[in-house]
């Protein structure tokens, strides 16, 4: 049985890097902050769906304090010239009972390495164990890189658009 809480793997990257996806813990807290000061304008705002560059201290503790049963948050982090360094991260939250949504940011330096596609394997399979039948998402309809992620999952892919956004629901029991 895997345990959120301690999660562990490692994934070989694009790029033939290795990267280590676990769980977050408490005290990544000021290495997620650096991961956030790391990315740019343009990824921050496919993240959020909007302008966002500065976090409150409770946007802050959200993120962070996470409970690895309603919501889980992953972290890939990679062995820098300055030691381990968060790379990206990835997170589910249910909203409903088998249902979640799930969201990705990947600092710009490592996007396109599959990043992102290992994060999303790893919360599949936690979000899984844990009994969820769907994972759902809201992407910006020209985020073609993390609506390739969800494609390549190999689950059933439903999606409904409005203007800007594409809405996805990813069928777990499938």
């Amino acid at each position: 049985m895997v345990q959120a809480a301690t999660y562990l793997a490692t994934e070989l990257l694009r790029n033939g890097r290795w990267v280590e996806i676990r769980a977050l813990r408490p005290d990544d807290r000021s290495d997620l902050i650096a991961a956030v000061e790391r990315s740019s304008a343009q990824s921050l705002y496919r993240r959020f769906l909007g302008a966002k560059r500065h976090f409150s201290e409770q946007e802050i503790a959200f993120f962070v304090n996470v409970d690895f049963i309603n919501h889980v948050a992953l972290v890939a982090v990679m062995e820098d010239e300055d030691g381990p360094m968060i790379i990206g991260g990835g997170r589910y939250v249910v909203w409903e009972p088998g249902k979640a949504e799930v969201a990705f940011a990947v600092i710009d330096q490592y996007q396109g390495q599959g990043v992102g596609s290992a994060l999303m394997r790893h919360l599949v399979a936690i979000a899984r164990q844990a009994g969820l039948k769907e994972l759902t998402a809201e992407v910006l309809s020209d985020n073609n890189p993390m609506l390739k992620v969800f494609e390549k999952t190999g689950l059933r892919l439903r999606r409904k658009r409005d203007a800007t956004v594409m809405h996805l629901v990813l069928e777990l029991d499938g």
